[in-house]
């Protein structure tokens, strides 16, 4: 692999935003690459806004610091959606990352373009953060094995923030073995990340699902041809000597609000600091008073979904909403939370179709509303919301585009979705797309 050959490609499919100067390998094990909302000593990190522009930061996010300690060339930092805002990949301001099975369709987001890498890059492996079915959503759309960790079990130091509480790092690859060797090399304690520091001892058994839960809302919820796919899967399954059975997950219908509350809420206090002071772009003008020279800034350089995250989240933190939304968005979270460790005692894992629909055209995309995008992430919004580990598998096609299925388990057990992950790859043929690199 070569720069011209690869910036060849990525003219194609915008699924860089900054590419690595050199790509040899000599000393070097492998190579990697990781979205734009992780910070990296060698390229800028701009978290895909105009907002960062300059900003080269003087160490790695602990993943990337980790992958390179194991051998790893970082290659390219990948596109994403600005602050991770978005469902589709549209809200970049860097070129919108396209489907590598159809052009004129979306990868979805908000780590669109470190999916799109992990499907026509062989052997590949890219670093994301998943806000919200961030890593699952493009996994889906773009036919590869989408993989995140419990909350707290990978650092989270040298992450651009947006949501706290719920921003975790994980993996996409199209080769499921290698799910589980980086995440045996990202993963563990960090004392720059307190978050990192309760975790139990991650041990790789082997552990096998044996019994799934599978929602009725779910299944009344997704379109005909991914219903059709994921009933074709189910059998699949059975016949890995996993036992099936329909379940009602009534409180499922209050993770959107309280995930959208939680995390706007979130954002607009992490995004307070970009402010055009510190780091970033700082050209407005200096002759402003104190608050018109942020303002001038925010308006400027921000996206138009962050905007918006940023005024609803101020909306739900203010003092008069604060209880109507905010503190009932984190009541809604723990008995979520409750609900899915009930369900536990029972089963091994809650499995789902990832995404209700195929990967859309950008021109369909342009007529959807903001509840409309929003409300597409809803399978995969709660194993976010709740810190529960999740992967996203191909399961087929419908007309040649990728259709995902997603597994949640209880937090800690990551063994049971790596283990699936390789027994999944080996019984399943994934066709990937015709370009490859």
């Amino acid at each position: 692999m070569n720069v011209s050959s690869l910036s060849k490609l990525n003219e194609k499919y915008s699924m860089f935003r900054c590419i690595a100067e050199d790509l040899k390998t000599d000393r070097m094990k492998f190579l990697f690459s990781a979205e734009d909302g992780l910070t990296s000593s060698e390229m800028e990190t701009r978290c895909s806004s105009r907002i960062l522009e300059g900003y080269r930061p003087v160490f790695d996010a602990a993943p990337i610091e980790k992958m390179r300690m194991a051998g790893g060339k970082l290659m390219g930092k990948t596109n994403m959606d600005e602050f991770r805002f978005g469902v589709f990949g549209t809200n970049s301001p860097f070129g919108v990352p396209k489907n590598p099975y159809d052009p004129e369709r979306s990868c979805g987001g908000s780590a669109g373009g470190s999916a799109c890498a992990a499907a026509v890059i062989e052997d590949h492996v890219s670093l994301a953060v998943s806000s919200g079915g961030s890593i699952c959503c493009p996994a889906s759309f773009c036919g590869v094995y989408g993989f995140v960790p419990t909350y707290g079990r990978v650092s989270r130091h040298g992450v651009i923030d947006t949501s706290g509480s719920v921003d975790r790092v994980g993996l996409l690859s199209s080769d499921p073995n290698k799910l589980s060797e980086s995440f045996s090399t990202i993963s563990g304690k960090d004392q720059r990340d307190p978050t990192s520091c309760s975790q139990p001892e991650f041990k790789q058994k082997n552990k096998r699902i044996r019994t799934v839960a599978v929602p009725e809302e779910a299944l009344s919820d997704a379109s005909k041809d991914v219903l059709s796919v994921f009933n074709s899967s189910l059998e699949n399954l059975r016949s890995m000597d996993i036992e099936i059975k329909q379940i009602k997950m009534p409180f499922l219908k209050y993770s959107m609000p309280a995930f959208y509350m939680l995390t706007a809420a979130e954002a607009s206090t992490f995004l307070a600091s970009f402010v055009g002071m510190r780091y970033g772009q700082q050209e407005g003008d200096l002759t402003l008073k104190f608050d018109d020279y942020f303002t001038s800034i925010r308006t400027e350089y921000f996206g138009e979904e962050t905007k918006r995250r940023i005024l609803l989240g101020t909306y739900a933190r203010t003092a008069k909403q604060r209880e109507r939304y905010y503190i009932k968005g984190l009541k809604a979270r723990t008995q979520i939370i409750d609900s899915y460790k009930k369900l536990f005692a029972e089963y091994d894992a809650v499995l789902t179709p990832t995404m209700p629909f195929v990967p859309p055209k950008f021109t369909d995309i342009s007529k959807m509303t903001s509840a409309e995008s929003y409300n597409a992430t809803r399978f995969i919004v709660p194993p976010d919301l709740t810190g529960m580990p999740c992967l996203s598998v191909p399961c087929g096609y419908s007309e040649k585009l990728p259709i995902g299925m997603t597994l949640v388990t209880d937090h800690w057990m990551e063994d049971p979705l790596l283990t699936f992950a390789k027994a999944w790859g080996s019984a399943f043929k994934n066709k990937g797309p015709e370009v490859c690199l």
